[in-house]
């Protein structure tokens, strides 16, 4: 697999080989788009994340070029993700329609997938100009490759391995934090972002430093995508139950409205403990002493 840092190559190289390979995929399904476009802008916006978090792993010796370059990602993600977001809301309806144990409760949120895929569509059909968005990303992508390029690092196998330590014990900080929030009484949506955000980090960083302890950063990087992916679920269902209360007019009167949010309530409080449970154990260690192993596994491996 490409998305990995070598402990035995130059920090700058890694960087650049690995970046670029991101972005030239990214590139390479928006142009090609075997599965047609919008299933090329999922697969491309998930490729910059894997960029993204590339640089705020490298950020603290890379703060400026972190900044613009997150920032240039970020917004040109941005300007892909409207449609996406309604495949999201279908993908939510097929889940609480699979979990559902009711023969009735299943009917109605087959019903109400297909209110979801309508709408999709016509959001669908209304953003006139998707194709101009994928060529600009298609540039943007161009410019970040000469971007990351450009930088040096200036990072020895001593001086990375700080560099990995400190991010490692940052992100570990905020996460913690994060879980912290989300475990009290009265816990903001927000703060269930946050963690899915550092728990996205947490998945990426053991892929990209996996060649230091092969089984156990494994064992760790599925850990986090499980958690990453209930976190994901739990949000989505926050989405779709602000959408059935902005636009009441999709379930056309009838009660499917009602027992959709039934089952959100219900199935959320579910995906609410399961996500924590799954974070208790993904962030058990605490960050300091986490981050110094990386350090020792990383001057070991690069050795």
């Amino acid at each position: 697999m490409s998305y990995r840092i070598r402990p035995d190559r130059a920090l700058d190289s890694e960087v650049h080989r690995v970046a670029a390979r991101q972005l030239g995929k990214a590139m390479a399904v928006l142009q090609d788009r075997p599965q047609g476009l919008h299933e090329a802008v999922h697969a491309a916006r998930k490729s910059i994340k894997r960029v993204r978090a590339l640089y705020r792993l490298i950020s603290p010796v890379a703060r400026e070029f972190h900044q613009q370059e997150n920032a240039r990602l970020r917004d040109m993600a941005r300007s892909l993700s409207s449609v996406r977001d309604a495949t999201a809301l279908i993908e939510a309806g097929h889940y609480l329609q699979e979990t559902a144990t009711l023969d009735d409760e299943r009917q109605v949120l087959f019903r109400v997938t297909n209110v979801l895929t309508a709408r999709r569509d016509r959001l669908s059909e209304a953003e006139s100009d998707l194709e101009d968005k994928a060529q600009a990303a298609i540039s943007t992508c161009n410019e970040a490759i000469r971007a990351v390029g450009d930088i040096s690092l200036g990072c020895g196998k001593r001086d990375t391995a700080r560099l990995l330590e400190k991010s490692w014990r940052r992100n570990g900080r905020k996460a913690m934090e994060a879980f912290h929030q989300c475990r009290g009484g009265d816990a903001h949506l927000e703060s269930f972002h946050d963690l899915r955000k550092r728990s996205q980090d947490c998945w990426m960083n053991h892929m990209l430093l996996r060649d230091v302890w092969p089984a156990a950063m494994h064992a760790k990087q599925l850990e986090a995508k499980a958690l990453v992916d209930v976190l994901g679920r739990y949000l989505d269902l926050s989405i779709l139950s602000d959408v059935a209360d902005r636009e009441p007019q999709l379930f056309d009167g009838n009660d499917d409205r009602a027992r959709l949010l039934e089952a959100i309530i219900s199935r959320q409080q579910a995906d609410r403990d399961e996500a924590l449970s799954r974070a208790h154990r993904v962030f058990a260690d605490k960050p300091e002493r986490e981050a110094r192993t990386i350090r020792h596994l990383w001057l070991e491996a690069a050795d």
